[in-house]
């Protein structure tokens, strides 16, 4: 399954809309206004579905995952010097990036695949391409890749 995640042009908050391969809309993210960055996705009725929270005053960055209003894992952001990497404590999966911060894979427990997520250039907002193999992880990997681009804007 390819979701289209990008940006929108003008909003005040972090907003974004995630469509399909077709190009039809599959959920909506809202920003709100928090101390850190609060993002709460949407399906396509506006019904909210899950949440991802900055949790401020750490040293590092790090990001919590909520479905609904149930705590299902965190990213955190390790010390480390060229190369991004990242925590990731949901289910057993593991994240690794490239240096230039463009392209990311998660793995799952036993190291095989569960996506791919590439950042599009030359676009005039925020742009990834995300490819899932499993449909049901969709939202989860797109709780991840919020993270991470929360993260880089805040370093911006």
């Amino acid at each position: 399954m390819k979701l289209l995640f990008k940006q929108r042009l003008f909003s005040w908050f972090d907003s974004y809309d995630i469509y399909d391969e077709e190009g039809n809309p599959v959920f909506a993210v809202e920003g709100k206004l928090d101390w850190g960055h609060r993002l709460h996705i949407m399906d396509t009725y506006g019904t909210h579905l899950a949440t991802v929270k900055e949790v401020v005053f750490t040293l590092l960055p790090r990001y919590e995952f909520y479905m609904g209003d149930r705590p299902v894992g965190t990213l955190s952001k390790e010390l480390t010097f060229l190369k991004p990497k990242y925590d990731l404590d949901y289910n057993g999966w593991m994240i690794s990036g490239d240096v230039m911060e463009w392209e990311y894979s998660i793995l799952g427990p036993d190291g095989g695949p569960v996506a791919s997520i590439s950042k599009q250039l030359f676009n005039w907002t925020d742009t990834y391409v995300i490819d899932v193999l499993d449909p049901n992880d969709a939202i989860y990997t797109l709780m991840i890749v919020l993270a991470i681009d929360a993260e880089k804007c805040s370093r911006d």
